[in-house]
Parts: structure tokens; C-alpha cells; sequence
């Protein structure tokens, strides 16, 4: 039992190191200065929210091309729409996607199942020849797997179809930007 819990706390600690480091290896189709401000943005948003709801709820804000998907739980639906404005008002954002339900937040071994499904698509689309990792983002919610990224539609299919078949994936949601 505690190799299991050792092996899910590092699955959980690496799993962002999984999913930017992709963006390393090859090129992004976003200039570095959009990258930064990917980040840049993220970070402001998790602050905002962790200063106006403290640890009353449980949000993820993800960023790719400036454009924001917001995933967790919030306890009502008046808070989970303040998100949106919240997300909206942080400098540079050009769109925000929502996702997040109302729901009490999410249990350890939740999160820890979905890193662990970050860590199989993550595998599984680094093995599709149709899809480069550098182009999109992988965010799982509740065995919810969303692909965020700059594709073309080819690209966005072979993704979706990859994330799809993924032991564990219930449901994929696309938020691509599509470039063709």
C-alpha cells in the first residue's frame, strides 16, 4: 500500500515535468514570448482565484495561445460563473473555456487517477506519428481528458482518437485552435 501511495505522489510530482517537457524537445507553434505569456497568465488566474475563494474550491486554470480552460469543482454555480470573469479579467486572455462543475472538490486518489492518465495519453500521442506532443496540452478532470493546442484538423482527429482509446479516458473534450 505505501509503494502504491509513493508511486501515485510521484506520478502526481512529475506530471507537469511530463507535460511541458515535450515543449523542449521540438518547436512550439507559438513564439516564446506567447509561451511566457501562457504562463504568465496561468499564474495570475490561480492567484486571483486562490485570493477570492482561498481553498473553498478546487480549479485549474490552463493556458495555451492565450486562450484558458478552466477545470475542477466549485460548490455553486454563481461561483463556478464568477470564474469566468475572474479568468477574463487577467491582462492578455482572449478566451475562456469553462469546464469547471459544481461539485464538492475532488478526492486525492481522483487527481492521482487523472495524473496517472496524463501520464498514459502523454505516452500514447509521444508513439502517434500523426500528432507532435509540441503542438498540444493534455488536462484530465475526473477521467475527463481535454487536448488543448494549435493543429490542424488531422492532427486534432489522430489526438482525440488517441486520448480516446486511453485506459481510464471516460470522455475528451477538444480545445484546439485549428490552423488549416
Amino acid at each position: 500500500m505505501k509503494t502504491s501511495i509513493r508511486l501515485i505522489a510521484v506520478i502526481l510530482a512529475l506530471s507537469p515535468v511530463l507535460q511541458s517537457c515535450a515543449g523542449l524537445i521540438g518547436e512550439d507553434r507559438r513564439t516564446s514570448a506567447t509561451v511566457l505569456e501562457d504562463q504568465t497568465i496561468e499564474l495570475r488566474i490561480r492567484d486571483r482565484i486562490k485570493e477570492k475563494y482561498e481553498d473553498k474550491i478546487h480549479v485549474s486554470a490552463t493556458c495555451f495561445n492565450r486562450f484558458v480552460l478552466l477545470t475542477g469543482e466549485a460548490p455553486t454555480d454563481e461561483i463556478r460563473q464568477d470564474l469566468t470573469i475572474v479568468a477574463l479579467e487577467v491582462q492578455n486572455v482572449r478566451n475562456v473555456q469553462n469546464e469547471v462543475v459544481v461539485a464538492g472538490n475532488s478526492s486525492f486518489t481522483s487527481r492521482s487517477s487523472d495524473a496517472l492518465l496524463i501520464s498514459r495519453v502523454m505516452g500514447r500521442l509521444m508513439q502517434n506519428e500523426r500528432v507532435s506532443t509540441n503542438h498540444l496540452k493534455v488536462v484530465t478532470e475526473d477521467g475527463t481528458v481535454f487536448l488543448m493546442g494549435l493543429v490542424t484538423r488531422a492532427e486534432a482527429e489522430a489526438a482525440a482518437q488517441t486520448a480516446a482509446t486511453s485506459n481510464g479516458a471516460q470522455r475528451v473534450v477538444k480545445v484546439f485552435e485549428y490552423i488549416d
